[in-house]
């Protein structure tokens, strides 16, 4: 079986859009959106040239992505022999000097797709199929993109944002001295107090202070002064919290490198950051409520933010699930005005209670 029948069965097993009364249509709308991306890139790379170092990592990605919805559109019309897709050769690319020619052929071959779509014409629908898949391969070999390459990426990616199956990576510190290890069971308590005009919060943990006293920090309040619950939800669900280490006083001094690297000042500011990033998103969508996931460009950016730091090998998943578990707490916790949060590592926990 050549890599590209594996990677059409492998597509077909990640399509999250099955059973949508429009999956045809909603397929195409990303084939045509990812077609766009290409171009959008192409011209960032002539405008910036090497002032925009990301160009070449995404130009894969979109390729990859445009890859994943064409041969999912082509599996729904032909079935499993794909009949009018020809699988490309297995040489490596060599870079062209008809890149954005070429691309946009792309662009005006997905064009057509839509328009055969509309006029809900299957024969020319198989035709432009056809001739993305053409254009496809020549854009890839101008970028010098290997086809094979950027199918392996792709399915990276969606395994690392929707898995077949969710397993927690294991704890950093799992060997690391018991001392020097994360809690991995803690009673936290936020405590709400009014001090000169402003709400300020103490947190407790296992009935001592620890940390300064936070305010909101801003100018119109908005709660953030509760943000420490996104510190131990990272703890919890990524193994993975210089802030929460230099709190309790666990940093892993038995190991010099990992303590500068892995516990330093670089990386809680680096967690910070993502905290407050993530909080302003979730300014603009009532901070998750009724929300089940986060949007893929910003668990990217995260990804991004955090390269070079051990937490980068967390698939985004994880992520997303301490982002929302973390917001879940902090809504009780803005609402109730404090309470009381159960930190279980080993269950990958957060459990809220509020004050008598």
């Amino acid at each position: 079986m050549s890599w590209f029948t594996k990677y059409c069965k492998a597509a077909e097993h990640t399509d999250r859009l099955v059973g949508k009364p429009n999956h045809f249509e909603l397929l195409a709308a990303g084939l045509y959106g990812e077609v766009g991306s290409v171009l959008t890139e192409l011209k960032k790379e002539g405008r910036e040239t090497d002032a925009y170092p990301a160009y070449r990592n995404l130009l894969v990605e979109e390729i990859g992505d445009i890859l994943w919805y064409l041969v999912r559109l082509q599996t729904l019309i032909a079935g499993p022999t794909l009949r009018s897709l020809h699988a490309p050769a297995e040489s490596g690319p060599q870079r062209g000097d008809s890149l954005l020619t070429d691309a946009l052929a792309l662009g005006e071959s997905a064009g057509n797709l839509l328009g055969a779509l509309q006029r809900n014409d299957v024969g020319k629908t198989v035709e432009r199929l056809a001739a993305i898949w053409d254009a496809l391969i020549r854009t890839a070999e101008d970028a010098g993109i290997n086809l094979k390459d950027a199918a392996q990426k792709n399915l990276e990616k969606i395994q690392s944002r929707w898995p077949n199956k969710r397993n927690f990576i294991p704890f950093f510190d799992n060997a690391s001295p018991e001392e020097e290890q994360l809690p991995r069971n803690l009673d936290v308590e936020f405590r709400q107090l009014q001090r000169g005009g402003k709400k300020t919060i103490i947190l407790r943990c296992n009935k001592l202070n620890v940390g300064d006293r936070i305010t909101d920090n801003i100018e119109h309040p908005d709660f953030y002064r509760f943000h420490d619950i996104f510190h131990f939800s990272y703890a919890v669900h990524l193994g993975w919290s210089p802030v929460i280490r230099s709190l309790l006083n666990c940093k892993r001094k038995s190991d010099p490198q990992v303590d500068e690297n892995q516990d330093g000042a670089r990386a809680r500011i680096i967690e910070e950051a993502v905290s407050a990033i993530v909080f302003s998103r979730a300014k603009e969508m009532n901070f998750y409520d009724s929300i089940d996931h986060v949007d893929y460009d910003l668990l990217k950016n995260i990804q991004q933010f955090v390269r070079g730091f051990e937490v980068d090998r967390v698939p985004l998943w994880q992520w997303e699930t301490a982002i929302l578990e973390g917001f879940c707490v902090f809504r009780l916790l803005r609402k109730n005005a404090g309470g009381s949060v159960s930190v279980d590592m080993l269950n990958r926990g957060l459990i809220y209670q509020e004050f008598n």
